[in-house]
């Protein structure tokens, strides 16, 4: 397919063919080639810690704008090395790419999933409260249960455990301590026997985090298809 012609009216020159636009039209284009590079992660296509450190920093901003929480979704492949162990390495970065995959199809449309480093990845779940991102983890959490990594002749299932917080805008709390309480429920899905989602108490809430009338309907409408 060739390139549109550019209008005439764009040009500073007056030029039919105005090469200052389009070398500026391919600087732009390697530009955002550059950004997506160095956003995504090149193993499993998603986007990267750097893209998820500025996405949950414009996020928490518009929590303290608007009053509506976002929340975070911490996921560690259960043993891993395991895997890396008795499959090998390649096998190890297919079964990745798969919860990559499987954590992509099991979000919702506004959520993004990164991967945060090694077998960790993690979601921002912008405008969103705490029921309802503990709904999205549980979806993502059994997709991953029922999924299969096929490596050559075998073929292996993988589970992991979950954390999930909430950002409801409380004075004080940095990207930094919002990350590190999500680690916890993290660490205490481990603890608990992995395969798991572990979050904050519903009832420790404050206002702001509790489920609207509109969400509470999205929440018992959310199916699994």
């Amino acid at each position: 397919m060739t390139e549109p012609k550019l209008q005439l009216e764009n040009c500073p020159l007056n030029a039919d063919d105005c090469v200052w636009l389009h070398e500026l039209a391919s600087l732009r284009q390697q530009n955002e080639a550059l950004k997506r590079l160095v956003t995504t992660d090149t193993l499993t296509g998603l986007h990267n810690y750097r893209y998820f450190r500025d996405l949950l920093t414009r996020e928490m901003a518009s929590t303290l704008r608007t009053g509506r929480a976002s929340c975070l979704i911490m996921i560690d492949i259960d043993h891993f090395k395991s895997v890396n162990d008795q499959w090998g390495h390649e096998a190890g970065n297919q079964a990745l790419i798969v919860a990559a995959d499987v954590f992509r199809q099991a979000v919702r449309a506004t959520d993004v999933v990164c991967r945060y480093g090694g077998e960790e990845f993690i979601a921002v779940l912008p405008q969103t409260s705490l029921p309802i991102a503990v709904r999205v983890a549980e979806r993502m959490r059994e997709y991953l249960e029922k999924s299969c990594v096929q490596y050559e002749d075998n073929c292996f299932q993988l589970t992991a455990s979950f954390g999930v917080g909430v950002y409801s805008g409380e004075d004080g709390t940095t990207l930094e301590s919002l990350v590190d309480s999500v680690d916890q429920y993290l660490y205490q899905a481990k603890q608990q026997g992995r395969n798991r989602v572990c979050h904050a108490d519903f009832s420790t809430l404050r206002q702001e985090t509790t489920v609207s009338a509109d969400e509470k309907s999205a929440l018992f409408n959310y199916s699994d298809d």
